[in-house]
């Protein structure tokens, strides 16, 4: 007899499938007015290679989002972010350092690309301008469909400098912001039921995640990685977020929405963050990383893998705790296991215990610790 994830995600398989068929029929008559639209995120690599990666979509623009939003605007935005129309097979111009490549969006809309830089790069310089257009996408400009204008959209890749000491790899969920991960109801209420003013960051994480991209040297840059399992659709609420909070700007990796197996799976997590850091350090081939979770899920088990696959690669590995006690005894097991590679893998209980153990390995300025503490005791004020 089959489980109750079994028939739940049977369900919502089911239900996707129908859904699907009945948007891509109705989105010719309904949606015909409806602007393309061209989404980035934010590129990333080094002098050797850059990942690019953004969707097209046949969707009305998001609501812009305030501290005093009510509980309906907030339903509203939601709603805007996981009502889009995939726009499939579409050929996406990308123009960057002075070349142009394409590629063809997938069926969900999504497009993404490896390209070589020159090997003429400012040396200093981290954020580069990219273009993105479909020049055989035109917006409808007169009812019978005559006329219209290409699709643009305009961004920016980070490439990370020679002279970076290290790159750290973040997780998100209750490790950058609160949302009781391993809470359903919790977790969902968050993401769905507030916005990016409401969300609230751990205490500290600002001011520790500004130490780690300076380095011991305040002159240096050292990129931060985003990885979440997370959907796609919540990307603007994350860069609105950090924005807000003073959390470092990078690249936020997530992944594709699907209310399907995987979306219930712990193996779908796992596997869609593993396969990210790999790629985070495919593209960054000679950079050293930093690697930050929590302990509710399985950023242990996927750091420690990190490890086995990248002798030397690793400096160091902090897992917050926000799990029951029954947990900490397999996270400790993990912490064993790297240890065997030389690499100190903290369980703490919060970010001044991380950031004095990343001033103790010369990861960060000792300087910078009173602004943490200091940061600490604000967040834990509002």
């Amino acid at each position: 007899m089959a489980s109750w994830k079994e028939l739940l995600t049977n369900t919502a398989t089911d239900i996707e499938t129908q859904f699907d068929r009945l948007k891509t029929r109705l989105s010719g008559r309904l949606d015909a007015d409806e602007p393309y639209k061209i989404i980035y995120y934010r590129g990333f690599g080094s002098p050797e290679a850059v990942w690019l990666k953004g969707r097209v979509l046949r969707q009305k623009w998001l609501t812009t989002p305030s501290d005093r939003d009510t509980f309906w605007h907030n339903m509203l935005a939601t709603y805007q972010r996981f009502d889009s129309d995939a726009v499939p097979n579409a050929t996406v111009r990308i123009d960057a350092f002075g070349q142009t490549h394409t590629t063809v969006t997938d069926k969900e809309g999504y497009f993404d690309l490896t390209i070589n830089p020159p090997n003429d790069l400012p040396p200093s310089r981290v954020w580069f301008p990219v273009r993105y257009s479909v020049d055989g996408m035109v917006q409808p400009a007169f009812p019978n469909g005559a006329g219209g204008k290409s699709i643009v959209k305009d961004g920016y890749l980070m490439v990370s400098p020679t002279f970076s000491q290290f790159g750290v790899i973040s997780d998100i969920d209750d490790t950058v912001l609160v949302t009781d991960a391993t809470n359903l109801l919790q977790t969902a209420k968050l993401t769905f039921l507030g916005n990016a003013y409401t969300r609230l960051p751990f205490a500290g994480i600002a001011a520790f995640y500004r130490a780690l991209q300076s380095g011991p040297v305040t002159t240096l840059f050292n990129p931060i990685y985003f990885v979440s399992s997370s959907p796609w659709n919540l990307y603007d609420l994350l860069v609105d977020f950090f924005r807000i909070q003073g959390i470092p700007k990078g690249p936020i990796l997530l992944r594709d929405f699907s209310l399907s197996t995987k979306l219930f799976a712990s193996e779908g997590h796992h596997t869609h963050k593993l396969a990210m850091i790999r790629k985070v350090l495919d593209v960054n081939p000679n950079l050293a990383f930093v690697l930050i979770g929590d302990s509710g899920q399985q950023d242990p088990e996927i750091y420690a893998q990190v490890v086995r696959e990248n002798p030397g690669r690793i400096r160091a590995v902090y897992i917050r705790d926000v799990s029951e006690d029954r947990r900490d005894e397999s996270v400790r097991e993990l912490i064993r296991t790297t240890e065997a590679y030389n690499v100190p893998m903290l369980l703490v209980s919060d970010t001044v215990a991380a950031a004095e153990h990343a001033a103790s390995l010369g990861l960060i300025d000792p300087d910078t610790l009173p602004e943490i503490r200091a940061d600490r005791r604000s967040d834990k004020e509002d």
